[in-house]
């Protein structure tokens, strides 16, 4: 069906990307590396290569878990409901998200994928404030019956998160939202007519043997 290949083609970057993450974690485990060091570490040059390879890393089993379904899910749902604004909305969140959390961050190194949730999540969120249709006012219910509590990540001096990526997600997915607001819309639907039922027809039945 239609509806099924048009999610299954949603699903498959958001499943390949968290498979990647799945993938460095697991390489990580078997060659006994710590690849924090590997992350973004704010204003400085070495740091600036996190920007790309900070979301594929995690510090834990249990970072990367609560990262992985919220990825693919949100990840899905943009995919499917804005599929020609995805992949750039996706691609503008990671450097963005990065160069924020490089340049205002705490001097510490900034590792996973939370801010990319957090991007995704206030991205389709505000696409419904300000797109104001009826699709689009049903996912931001969607996102705040769901991930209404992650207002809480936003909250600074939390040990151990990066709340600073948070709140860059948050922000750069109002912004990109604003900018993509008239993309991706839905069709109008279009009530069709035939010009006859704009006029009046008196209809006569002619049985067949009178024909002729």
């Amino acid at each position: 069906m239609k509806i099924n290949k048009k999610f299954k083609t949603s699903l498959r970057i958001p499943l390949q990307a968290v498979g990647l993450m799945w993938l460095v974690m697991l390489n990580s485990w078997i060659m006994d590396i710590n690849l924090v060091s590997a992350g973004l570490y704010p204003r400085s040059l070495n740091g600036l290569i996190g920007i790309i390879t900070a979301p594929f890393i995690h510090s834990s089993l249990e970072h990367l878990s609560s990262n992985s379904f919220p990825l693919i899910f949100l990840g899905t749902m943009s995919f499917y409901f804005y599929p020609r604004i995805s992949k750039r909305v996706i691609l503008i969140l990671v450097f963005l998200v990065g160069i924020l959390v490089w340049l205002f961050a705490r001097p510490s190194y900034h590792i996973g994928a939370s801010g990319i949730v957090y991007g995704l999540a206030s991205f389709i969120f505000f696409s419904g404030v300000f797109r104001k249709d009826i699709r689009s006012y049903a996912l931001s219910f969607i996102i705040l019956f769901l991930y209404g509590g992650i207002v809480e990540g936003l909250m600074p001096n939390q040990f151990g998160v990066s709340w600073e990526s948070h709140l860059a997600g948050a922000v750069s997915g109002i912004v990109l939202a604003f900018i993509y607001r008239n993309t991706d819309r839905p069709k109008p639907e279009v009530e069709l007519y035939t010009a006859e039922e704009d006029n009046e027809f008196e209809y006569k039945y002619i049985p067949e043997d009178e024909e002729k």
